[in-house]
């Protein structure tokens, strides 16, 4: 976070991700079922927490325009999918440990064994 601003989370990670397959801010919104207003503030936001900006856009004209990650967006890119890639290995015997404990569509709940 920046002052009230979130810097980075999993939509807008996911928005990078299609800047970067889409070359457009425009396109990735609406790969993402939102409006380019939307998707433009959220790579405003983006770009004004981090130390460089995360995305550039070229304005259209003849060749139209468009929008590419900069270095430093792959790099917060790569580096986020990585930190949650770690995140669900290590989480996962937990996760695993827990879905153990769920009871089944017609399984009855048992009565609490406390004393």
């Amino acid at each position: 976070m920046l002052h009230d601003d979130i810097a980075l989370g999993s939509g807008k990670v996911d928005l990078l991700a299609a800047i970067a397959q889409t070359g457009s801010i425009a396109a990735a919104g609406r790969l993402m079922g939102m409006s380019y207003r939307r998707a433009w503030l959220l790579v405003e936001t983006m770009n004004s927490c981090f130390r460089e900006p995360l995305v550039v856009s070229v304005k259209g004209g003849k060749q139209g325009g468009g929008a590419h990650l900069t270095a430093m967006g792959e790099q917060v890119l790569e580096l986020y999918r990585s930190m949650m890639l770690q995140i669900s290995q290590q989480t996962e015997q937990h996760q695993q440990q827990l879905l153990q404990l769920l009871r089944c569509e017609n399984e009855p709940i048992q009565p609490s064994q406390t004393t």
